[in-house]
């Protein structure tokens, strides 16, 4: 019989401990951004609870833990863009009134406004607004969790602030996005 020094995973695996801590710590972080990200807060679950199942599987194999966070992000990130590639038939399309969204009662309306013009950016627009200004990332760090360029992230940020801007009209003419840099 040949053992195998690969950990086996299960609910009595020697890192579940670990990942549920974890899981405990980050999972309404995570889900607030993939709320950013899609608009919905059932759709933010599931593209969380979908990241957060991946980073259990590649949990045993990550040696640097001092950035999981960044690591995370990123898949909820991709799992977002590749959710919408595959769906590119679901787009919401542009239409002279904004949809009815529900608001908390901590939302205010410019909060609603900025959200629904959020929506209707590409997916990867929309992305690196949300980790550029919301989750207040770097250049750098927002192209490294992208995988591209930083000339990308700084003209998708840019095409994307006009698109708001354009968007919310002559009220909103400087975009206040919370740690816009």
């Amino acid at each position: 019989m040949i053992s195998r020094s690969r950990p086996v995973s299960g609910p009595n695996s020697p890192w579940d401990g670990e990942f549920a801590r974890y899981f405990g710590e980050r999972a309404y972080s995570l889900r607030a951004t993939a709320y950013l990200l899609c608009g919905d807060w059932h759709r933010a679950e599931d593209l969380t609870q979908a990241a957060l199942l991946k980073l259990y599987l590649a949990w045993p194999r990550l040696s640097r833990h001092d950035s999981l966070d960044a690591y995370a992000r990123k898949i909820v990130l991709r799992t977002f863009l590749a959710e919408n590639r595959r769906s590119r038939w679901k787009r919401e399309r542009l239409t002279d009134a904004p949809p009815d969204v529900p608001t908390t009662d901590a939302e205010t309306e410019h909060d609603m406004l900025v959200r629904q013009a959020l929506a209707v950016l590409a997916p990867r627009q929309r992305a690196v607004l949300v980790l550029r200004y919301f989750e207040d990332l770097s250049v750098d760090e927002t192209a490294a969790a992208l995988g591209c360029s930083t000339g990308t992230v700084k003209s998708q940020a840019a095409r994307g602030l006009a698109t708001l801007r354009n968007r919310l009209g002559p009220h909103f003419a400087a975009v206040a996005v919370p740690g816009g840099r």
